[in-house]
């Protein structure tokens, strides 16, 4: 097996037997990425020299201090990282380059991991399938014809690809599960607060989440230990204990108590989906946890409160993008057409839509009729959650409804783009843990599986995570490419 096969821990593990060297890995994961990105396009940046620098700072053991040294992770082109560009896949920002690194990176740089580069996305995070980047679509490595998700579909792309074995995602309604679900990796949102925002550009701050993608459930512990915690930078970060995630990696889960929500059952969900899922469920009474079934009877207004408080928050995260401090600058004779030519010319489609949208459902006379409704539904939402969490332990649903579409497919529904998400949005709005993880194949495409937690016990979902892998063979199972030499 090639070193860019492996997972974080596995690689871990070769660093520490003195099986591979720093410089070894390094170099599979970039002569991976030469050869496949070019079909994939999980990149809009590489950081391959300064990679390869620090790699050879770290070629000795006694330089090796931190939890990830000489590990190599990229990054969702939506954190800031200094020195080295932020784009949010937009023209807006095709060329600011950062004085400063988000909190999630500067953590991971103190326990010596090596960025490696930047991943695609959907533009400033508004989409579910990476085809809204301003610079191009990013591919599934399972079929280079479909979508890999989104918007943190970059990420997930390369860690299913073998061009990366993590990398850090944002998760505002789906963003980290639903591409990992696509591309048959693992992808792990965090409660609300668990892990800092500072240095990712806002989508909707109420809800946006960074998180991880990796291929095994054990890489997204690894990672957890280090980013999560409280950050004075940060007011929306929680003042709660972290626990050492990797000490949840035990498979036993005698009496766990899952629900399932019947209404995830219902229409709209592919029905080889439902039988995977429903497959899962039954592997886990097996292991000797109990399975009930539920309702969460205000989840069919997730979708619509979501496209409401999303764009709401957006409009206002965005009116800084005017040209004048940062950012596109387009010239005009005054202010305001100079305002106006900046964020018309460096804004797309979906992004303009959104921030319409937003504009609207916050101005006078619509407050009370659209964006005061959507947060009553938000409480309701959260209340379904309360209820069911009373007396259960986790909460199973399908990641999507059905697997990845075709490029170009969805690209103009909206209605059908957005309603990918329909069975993550619900978790971002009450603010909970969960968890996609491969459950099965749908005629050769990944199927994924959404574990729910009550807030902060992450632990409990990753546990749950990882009993379900160590029994099932899905996620060994890897992508060919066209059949390229492995």
């Amino acid at each position: 097996m090639e070193l860019y096969e492996l997972g974080l821990c596995d690689l871990q593990d070769k660093l520490n037997r003195d099986e591979a060297s720093v410089q070894e890995i390094m170099e599979s994961i970039f002569k991976r990425i030469h050869t496949v990105d070019d079909k994939v396009k999980a990149f809009i940046t590489l950081d391959e020299e300064n990679a390869l620098k620090k790699a050879a700072d770290l070629s000795h053991k006694d330089s090796r201090k931190g939890t990830i040294a000489g590990l190599p992770f990229a990054l969702k082109d939506v954190f800031c990282t200094r020195g080295l560009r932020t784009t949010c896949a937009s023209r807006m920002l095709e060329n600011y380059v950062p004085i400063y690194d988000a909190t999630a990176v500067s953590r991971l740089n103190a326990e010596q991991g090596i960025l490696i580069g930047k991943t695609n996305m959907d533009e400033f995070a508004m989409g579910s399938s990476t085809e809204l980047s301003a610079f191009f679509p990013t591919r599934n490595p399972w079929d280079l014809e479909r979508v890999p998700g989104g918007s943190s579909g970059g990420c997930a792309a390369a860690v299913a690809a073998g061009e990366v074995p993590v990398a850090l995602g944002s998760d505002t309604g789906g963003s980290i599960r639903q591409p990992a679900a696509f591309c048959g990796v693992v992808g792990f949102k965090p409660s609300y607060g668990r892990v800092s925002r500072w240095g990712v550009v806002a989508y909707t701050s109420s809800m946006d989440q960074a998180g991880v993608i990796a291929r095994k459930v054990e890489d997204c512990a690894l990672i957890m230990n280090i980013i999560a915690g409280r950050d004075p930078l940060d007011a929306t970060s929680a003042e709660v204990k972290v626990p050492d995630y990797t000490s949840f990696l035990n498979p036993d889960i005698r009496g766990m108590k899952i629900a399932y929500p019947t209404e995830c059952f219902q229409q709209g969900v592919d029905e080889e989906v439902k039988n995977l899922i429903l497959a899962a469920l039954k592997k886990y009474e097996e292991l000797g946890a109990i399975i009930e079934e539920v309702s969460l009877s205000h989840g069919e207004y997730a979708l619509p409160a979501y496209y409401i408080i999303g764009p709401a928050e957006a409009s206002t995260n965005l009116a800084c993008y005017d040209g004048v401090r940062f950012g596109l600058r387009v010239e005009a004779d005054n202010i305001l057409d100079m305002y106006c030519n900046s964020r018309t010319a460096g804004f797309g489609d979906e992004v303009k839509r959104r921030i319409m949208l937003g504009t609207h459902v916050l101005s006078s006379g619509y407050y009370e009729n659209y964006y005061l409704k959507a947060m009553k539904v938000r409480r309701l939402i959260k209340n379904d959650f309360d209820q069911v969490f009373k007396n259960y332990d986790l909460i199973i649903t399908p990641t999507t409804p059905t697997t990845a579409f075709k490029l170009g497919a969805e690209l103009n529904d909206t209605l059908t783009l957005y309603g990918n998400d329909i069975f993550t949005v619900p978790v971002n709005m009450a603010g909970l843990p969960a968890i996609s993880i491969p459950c099965g194949f749908s005629e050769g495409l990944p199927v994924g599986m959404q574990i729910i937690g009550q807030a902060f016990d992450e632990g409990r979902v990753l546990k749950a995570a990882y009993a379900f892998e160590q029994n099932t063979i899905h996620h060994k199972n890897k992508p060919s490419l066209g059949g390229e030499e492995r």
